[in-house]
């Protein structure tokens, strides 16, 4: 006999179930990815932030450098954070800093052609491992898994404002009774 659904709120018990197990598969998998990127960071003399900032700016970047404001925000971090580690990796040789033409407040970052070699190096050295990781999933797979699962981010993102004007309405209704 098919198990049944067990209303719980706004959703299923199964959609709750499945949400909980969703939950600790990525955190787990955030503590994987983060492993990972210390090994491959100490490979290159760096720190695993410090390599994601680098990560970051590779993928925004298109030429013209990339704000300190904007990697902040793809990794959720102040950008203070950026600033400190962005500074040592200028002082490493890896990442230029230049104040942006159009607004001298802003600064923007881009790789030096040494990060770029030393990146290039590392991903060669890495494409062994790469592909034990994620051979099974096959390219297809991986290439449509990033922007899914930024699709869900964000859906995340909007349930979480959502639930958040839901309960402040919830709670000045039930101070209007009292």
């Amino acid at each position: 006999m098919p198990k049944q659904a067990i209303k719980v709120g706004n959703g299923s018990a199964e959609i709750q179930e499945l949400l909980r197990r969703l939950t600790l598969e990525v955190r787990a998998l955030n503590v994987c990815l983060d492993d990972f990127l210390q090994v491959r960071a100490k490979a290159l003399g760096i720190t695993g932030p410090q390599l994601a900032i680098l990560m970051a700016v590779t993928d925004l970047d298109r030429d013209s450098g990339v704000p300190v404001s904007a990697v902040a925000k793809l990794m959720k971090v102040d950008p203070s954070f950026i600033t400190t580690h962005s500074k040592a990796l200028e002082k490493a040789g890896l990442m230029r800093r230049r104040p942006c033409v159009t607004d001298a407040r802003v600064v923007q970052m881009s790789l030096t052609d040494k990060a770029c070699k030393r990146l290039a190096n590392v991903a060669t050295q890495q494409e062994e491992l790469d592909h034990f990781v994620f051979g099974e999933l096959g390219v297809e797979k991986m290439t449509t898994l990033p922007s899914r699962l930024a699709a869900l981010r964000k859906r995340l993102e909007r349930a979480r404002l959502k639930a958040a004007v839901d309960l402040g309405a919830a709670t000045l209704r039930g101070r209007a009774r009292v």
